[in-house]
């Protein structure tokens, strides 16, 4: 079976389902994007991590492991099926003996200032490592060398002021938000445009990519072109630019709600030929962005929460048939001062459902 993995600079590309749109209206946008493992982080259970492992396996390039004989669990921790939980215990450091077969590592919620170099010294088998709500400041440049094959990196609500030296190149999603980055526009990191640097994500083929509350004024430019998924909520954007999404070719959801979005300028979304969704609400857009229709794969679109007063007859569909490829599923427009009674029923031919489309009151 395919292998599904997941970055938070915030960095998966695990293909969640389309919502209904019946969801629409009780999920906030954080909601709508955080996944499986967002929800194991903040809610751990050994069960639920165990069962996944199992899933991740299937397909896995790294190959078979070899039986493992008798290990030590470090004191305090809880080790099962190649899983150690070591969080909620107050360490200061990186516990010792930790299995060599280890796939999944959790020392969150504990009191670690410093990563040493020797700290994962032969956990070459480690597949997801977090290390969320520590006081880490300093890690030292070899400290991941020995993880040759891991891919889940957690290190938000730490102290960082850099990003990590020598991240592994295995790596596909990578968690930093809530850090005193100052270098690398990250999550909850009052950062602007200029704080990207040339090659900061150079050797890393992300998925997914998370840059929220980070004051970013306009789309970067120079993010891996191998995303996924990119999500950008919760800044200060202000408009989409004709070539601000020409890198990003392989998108398949684009997150770009709660920001000051008054103009996506005609043919910038023309370079995402595969986006299947799209996330715009709650920001200051006056009519549905153009080229909509020329998007065969889009399934679902938030404009919920704008200021869009008039919905054209070939907004979402193309003319003509063969066109488009899928229906949508789902179009929110609901917080908007659109009269839906003005809005004609072929506005919406290519649709799957009635139900798909979501007015809504609208209140100034």
């Amino acid at each position: 079976r395919k292998q599904t993995v997941t970055v938070f600079i915030d960095i998966s590309v695990q293909f969640r389902p389309s919502l209904t749109p019946s969801q629409f209206p009780h999920m906030s946008l954080k909601d709508r994007v955080l996944g499986f493992w967002d929800f194991a982080m903040d809610n751990f259970d050994s069960s639920d991590i165990t069962t996944m492992m199992r899933d991740e396996e299937e397909g896995s390039a790294i190959g078979e492991l070899p039986i493992p004989g008798p290990s030590i669990c470090p004191f305090g921790c809880h080790c099962r099926l190649r899983v150690v939980q070591c969080s909620d215990l107050g360490l200061t450091e990186v516990p010792k003996n930790i299995p060599s077969d280890t796939k999944f590592l959790d020392l969150q919620n504990n009191r670690i200032r410093e990563l040493k170099e020797d700290d994962f010294k032969g956990l070459t088998h480690l597949y997801g490592l977090s290390l969320r709500n520590n006081q880490i400041s300093k890690v030292h440049p070899r400290t991941f060398v020995p993880l040759k094959h891991m891919q889940k990196l957690y290190f938000s609500k730490n102290l960082l002021t850099t990003i990590p030296r020598n991240l592994p190149t295995s790596l596909v999603e990578l968690r930093i938000h809530e850090n005193r980055i100052r270098t690398v526009s990250m999550g909850a990191n009052p950062i602007h445009n200029s704080g990207f640097e040339p090659g900061a994500f150079k050797g890393l083929k992300l998925n997914y990519l998370r840059i929220s509350e980070a004051k970013l004024t306009g789309v970067p430019k120079d993010l891996p072109e191998s995303l996924n998924e990119l999500h950008l909520d919760h800044n200060q954007i202000q408009a989409v630019e004709l070539e601000d999404l020409k890198r990003y070719k392989n998108l398949y959801r684009l997150g770009l709600g709660f920001n000051h979005i008054r103009n996506i300028e005609n043919g910038s979304l023309s370079y995402l030929q595969l986006l299947r969704e799209l996330h715009l609400d709650n920001n200051r857009l006056t009519r549905v962005p153009r080229g909509l229709p020329e998007m065969k794969y889009l399934q679902v679109v938030y404009l919920h929460s704008n200021h869009i007063d008039r919905v054209g007859m070939d907004d979402f569909c193309p003319r003509g048939f063969g066109m488009k490829r899928t229906f949508y599923n789902g179009i929110s427009l609901f917080g908007n001062p659109v009269n839906y009674w003005e809005v004609q029923p072929a506005a919406f031919r290519c649709v799957s459902d009635r139900l798909a489309v979501q007015f809504g009151n609208y209140k100034k």
